[in-house]
């Protein structure tokens, strides 16, 4: 079993909001600053008077609205463009598995949030292994999965079963795509719930690159797709960031970036670059792949130079933690 244990996850939450805000700006130097959260448990409250249980992952709407996965809260947070902090869903400090609205529906350390187009946040609620929809009024339903029967069987709503889902994305089409951790698998789920696997083989690790079951996956966390819906993964268990493409009814696994089995913080070309467990990924219109390189303490930014993938470090200081604003290299 996975053990959800992301100290540094709440420099990846910062980060990452900060990159989707500016990503489309595709300009040098970054600069980062705290929109809300001090440490501790939560409080509906504004900027660093709000408080946050272990974030892991966010999601920028059109507004600028960011909801997080207060995974330590067992619940979904909205922060506002100005940084007033409320609870969307579930009840801080109380864990469940019910659907409901607003405090009523109950999570199990959420660890993967994505909006659709209509504004839906799709959630990976990982103990309960289950995915979640909540409306943007806070109505939670079960969209796949079994609260507490974990799996890999593919089917319709409650008849599929996942393990420990961390990863979510979701398509222009409303599909969602799930990195099933410790299935070691990326599973589809339409709109109507049915989930099928695109890559990987249950209860199988490795990281063979292949097509469709014949690629082997070790932890896949965060996932994000672009608008051609090739699918990217942070493999945190490799230190690998992984691609799936599309090709006709079949998807083919690469590795972009990384070497399986091979932790560092070099910045490089390919199989140059290396990755300490990196857990968050996310892709702007442009291409460019974000990357919240865990154990490192960094944001890694992936720019596609002909066919290869140049990897640099945007922000951070390799083995250097800390929660400072700044600029680049002096973000700590």
């Amino acid at each position: 079993m996975k053990i959800i244990n992301r100290t540094t996850s709440a420099l990846a939450l910062l980060a990452l909001t900060a990159i989707q805000s500016v990503a489309q700006l595709n300009s040098q130097p970054y600069a980062f600053s705290t929109l809300a959260g001090g440490g501790g448990y939560s409080t509906n409250q504004a900027g660093s008077a709000a408080r946050f249980a272990l974030p892991l992952c966010v999601a920028v709407d059109s507004a600028g609205n960011v909801y997080v996965a207060d995974s330590g809260n067992n619940s979904i947070s909205k922060v506002t463009s100005a940084g007033a902090v409320t609870t969307l869903a579930g009840r801080p400090g109380s864990f469940g598995t019910a659907n409901g609205t607003g405090s009523a529906a109950r999570f199990k350390q959420p660890s993967g949030v994505a909006l659709d187009s209509s504004g839906n946040i799709y959630v990976a609620d990982t103990l309960n292994h289950t995915i979640r929809k909540v409306t943007p009024t806070g109505v939670v339903t079960t969209l796949a999965g079994q609260a507490g029967n974990r799996g890999s069987a593919n089917g319709t709503g409650s008849a599929a079963q996942f393990y420990q889902p961390w990863g979510i994305a979701v398509d222009n089409a409303g599909n969602v795509y799930v990195g099933d951790s410790c299935n070691h698998t990326i599973r589809k789920v339409t709109p109507a719930g049915v989930v099928t696997t695109l890559a990987g083989l249950a209860g199988s690790t490795g990281s063979a690159d292949g097509t469709n079951r014949n690629a082997r996956f070790n932890f896949p966390s965060q996932v994000t797709v672009d608008s051609a819906t090739n699918i990217y993964v942070a493999t945190d268990g490799d230190h690998t960031i992984r691609k799936l493409t599309p090709v006709g009814a079949n998807w083919v696994v690469t590795t972009l970036a990384g070497v399986a089995g091979s932790s560092g913080s070099a910045d490089g070309m390919n199989s140059d670059a290396r990755f300490n467990t990196p857990f968050g990924v996310t892709v702007d219109s442009a291409g460019n792949l974000y990357v919240a390189d865990t154990v490192n303490s960094l944001i890694r930014k992936m720019t596609l130079e002909g066919t290869n993938w140049l990897v640099t470090t945007i922000a951070g200081l390799a083995g250097s933690t800390g929660s400072a604003d700044g600029t680049n290299s002096t973000l700590l």
